[in-house]
């Protein structure tokens, strides 16, 4: 693993670690990518939908944005947007395409990478395969935002993911077991993630009033900073509405069909809170693969 690590910082830094020079990327890779994994601790609390809507809400304000569908489990990114990805991030994985080729455009201004059970094993892969898939995902250095819809709970797959990006945003909803399992999902990141911090922001989904939203998150973060002694942020909240249900119906996101109903509102609002926080320096696409390949799976 060590080893396949330094490879890929020679990758980063432009020294060429395979037999021969990919030209179709930069030399150097440049690090004004933000990277946000979108998780939950359970299924059902409209984590797909956040990650979405937020995607096309970044891209609406001039962003360029890539949406990764990671919920090797149950991925329904490509349901919502209605649209049947022919390939995914295997065919990648396994050098038969290159990330430009299994990308998809949308006709809402993001595009789209669909993902697969696979993904974890560029772990095991030689210098050179590690050197093509490499080439292959700094490619993606140009979008100013790659969202990933990781899966709901603690599986492995997930965590690797939420370890390797930028910032995390968990969703929840003021179900009590959806409040309980947020709180499960942080007490996991903040001790099984010990390597570094991670940057935790907390979304409240389908609330009634805004009131609600501001009560659930000040539940969850207080009990967090008092039994885990770690800061989580509360990044904003999301009505609860019917034009949610009509859209997914229709496979259309919210922000698309309904783009002046309350939740798309509070989508837009949470992206502005976003846009005015600053990247980390020397985070980006190649930070966040070499923190996926440094984790132990």
């Amino acid at each position: 693993m060590e080893e396949q690590a330094d490879d890929l910082r020679a990758l980063m830094t432009g020294v060429k670690t395979g037999p021969a020079a990919d030209t179709t990327v930069e030399k150097k890779i440049d690090h004004s990518t933000r990277i946000i994994a979108v998780t939950s601790g359970k299924g059902g609390v409209g984590k797909t939908n956040v990650s979405v809507n937020l995607a096309i809400a970044y891209a609406q304000t001039g962003k360029k944005v890539i949406l990764v569908d990671a919920d090797l489990g149950m991925a329904n990114v490509n349901v919502l947007l209605n649209i049947v990805p022919q390939y995914n991030l295997m065919q990648v994985i396994n050098k038969q395409k290159t990330m430009q080729e299994i990308i998809l455009d949308t006709e809402f201004g993001i595009r789209f990478i669909a993902s697969a059970n696979g993904f974890s094993k560029i772990a095991n892969l030689n210098v050179d395969e590690l050197d093509y898939f490499a080439k292959q995902f700094c490619s993606l250095n140009n979008a100013d935002i790659i969202i990933i819809d990781t899966g709901a709970g603690i599986a492995n797959n997930v965590l690797q993911f939420v370890a390797s990006a930028d910032e995390v945003y968990i969703v929840t909803t003021p179900e009590p077991t959806a409040i309980t399992d947020a709180y499960g999902m942080i007490k996991i990141i903040t001790t099984e993630i010990v390597d570094h911090e991670v940057n935790l922001k907390l979304l409240v989904n389908r609330v009634h009033s805004a009131d609600e939203g501001r009560r659930i998150s000040e539940r969850i973060i207080n009990i967090v900073a008092q039994f885990l002694n770690y800061k989580v942020e509360y990044l904003g909240f999301v009505y609860d509405d019917p034009v949610v249900t009509a859209s997914v119906i229709r496979q259309k996101p919210f922000i698309a069909l309904y783009p002046s109903s309350r939740p798309s509102a509070c989508i837009k609002h949470i992206v502005g809170r976003i846009e005015k926080t600053e990247i980390p320096e020397n985070e980006g696409v190649a930070s966040f693969l070499m923190k996926f390949l440094g984790r132990k799976h």
